[in-house]
């Protein structure tokens, strides 16, 4: 049996693990949320770390606290940071008390208990951690603060890396011409450099949403404590805060505008959700068309081969899958499931608090992760090494009947249509149909019907 002591909180007793550097209002939440058996995620326990550290450097220097006390929360904030077992200390399950107090207890009683260890002073978790703050603005500054530098760390940077390598891929096929589709029939002709090019206009858009987005979610509300309000905490507390937070990651943080409601809504993490939302629809359309122009290779499109990365199939030999388009495309799936949940927990904002943060944490920074390495592995591993199938695309690309598009202008569109039509049902070459029904020298139709000049709108 695992050895026990004996700890108390304000409610009474109870029997903790001898050597778990958590108390006991830890202990209750594990006892109470048997749920899930998932913790709140590794990077939103940074951040809180983070956050308690910064919060001492401010409560010393505002007198709140004396020097030894915050130097010992900030060795121990960096003794944490540094431990490789560092969840080992953090088991609250994430479907907890909806305002997140048992994680923000959580550490508390970690940092506390160890910097009592490290320094033989007597640290509190509530009177010297807890310090001038509130599980309630707390928790809503740390989903912040984590989001940001999520995306400050990961998601800006992948997403940079996936439009860089489409670009770089799309100059090496501007050469290449293929039979343009819309709703999955033939259409006019595109070069695989435009098509490309709308993938790059995609993530480049959705960076420059990221980063209109930034300010918001860079906004904090901690120094507003329990319901805006900022009882107990120093009038001065939540400018310093931020300064000394931006000091310490390289991230601009600022005080929140309105305290209110930062902590009784969360508008700003579900606007940045409705993004990854957004993000992870040009994830999945980018996918598919890899999916269906590698499809085959000899019954579908077959225009590229992605990269042979693993046996697609326990029975059929030889077989290739699609596999990064596939793990692209589901991730892109719970992204949207996520958005789903975090805006369930965007309107659970009941008067003064929000009441499903842990939750919403959760969600956000799975999205942030799933989106980050989800670029990555789509550039490295799909869009940088595919191989053009040059001769599947110009196999259909001069018999296409809809080339007669660009006759359009000289016979009329009736016309140009009976001859698409003949040229469909014949299974024959558009150029040879309007050879023979239209009064148009070939050597003009053969500029007309130049696949790379109806490319081109030079008129």
């Amino acid at each position: 049996m695992t050895e026990v002591r004996i700890e108390k909180d304000s409610m009474g007793e109870l029997e903790v693990p001898k050597d778990a550097l958590y108390g006991a209002q830890t202990q209750r939440a594990i006892n109470n949320f048997n749920i899930s058996h998932t913790p709140m995620p590794e990077a939103f326990i940074r951040a809180l770390i983070q956050i308690k550290s910064a919060a001492a450097t401010v409560n010393v220097n505002l007198k709140g606290i004396d020097e030894p006390t915050a130097q010992a929360i900030k060795q121990a904030c960096t003794t944490l940071l540094d431990d490789k077992n560092l969840m080992h200390h953090f088991p609250v399950d994430v479907f907890q008390t909806g305002s997140g107090t048992s994680t923000n207890m959580n550490a508390n009683e970690v940092i506390a208990n160890l910097a009592s260890k490290q320094s033989n002073l007597h640290i509190h978790p509530n009177d010297h951690v807890n310090f001038g703050q509130s599980s309630n603005d707390v928790i809503p500054t740390c989903i912040h603060v984590s989001a940001a530098l999520a995306i400050h760390q990961n998601l800006m940077p992948s997403l940079r890396h996936l439009a860089k390598t489409i670009d770089e891929k799309s100059l090496k096929l501007a050469g290449y011409c293929k039979t343009g589709r819309t709703h999955l029939m033939d259409a006019m002709p595109i070069r695989m450099d435009q098509s490309m090019s709308a993938w790059s206009a995609q993530i480049k858009q959705q960076i420059s949403h990221l980063e209109s987005l930034q300010p918001s979610i860079q906004s904090l509300v901690l120094g507003g404590t329990a319901v805006g309000t900022g009882i107990n905490s120093h009038p001065d507390f939540a400018d310093q805060f931020s300064d000394i937070l931006s000091r310490e990651t390289d991230v601009p943080f600022v005080k929140a505008a309105n305290f209110f409601a930062g902590i009784a809504a969360q508008d700003s993490a579900v606007s940045l959700s409705g993004l990854t939302k957004s993000i992870a629809v040009s994830f999945m359309k980018i996918a598919n068309d890899l999916r269906w122009m590698n499809s085959g290779p000899l019954a579908g499109l077959g225009e590229i081969a992605l990269p042979a990365l693993q046996p697609g199939s326990s029975i059929m030999p030889g077989k290739v899958n699609p596999v990064i388009p596939e793990a692209v495309a589901m991730l892109s799936a719970q992204v949207i499931g996520n958005d789903s949940a975090i805006t369930i927990g965007g309107q659970s904002g009941n008067f003064e608090l929000n009441v499903m943060l842990p939750m919403i944490a959760l969600n956000l920074l799975s999205s942030i992760e799933l989106l980050s390495n989800g670029a990555v592995s789509l550039a490295d591993y799909a869009i940088r090494d595919f191989e053009v199938n040059q001769q599947n695309l110009e196999k259909p690309l001069h018999k296409n009947p809809i080339l007669v598009t660009a006759l359009n202008p000289i016979i009329g569109y009736a016309k140009a249509a009976e001859i698409a039509k003949k040229a469909y049902k014949e299974n024959r070459p558009i150029i040879d149909v309007a050879a023979e029904n239209t009064d148009i020298p070939r050597t003009k139709l053969e500029a007309l019907l130049d696949p790379v000049s109806l490319t081109k709108n030079d008129s």
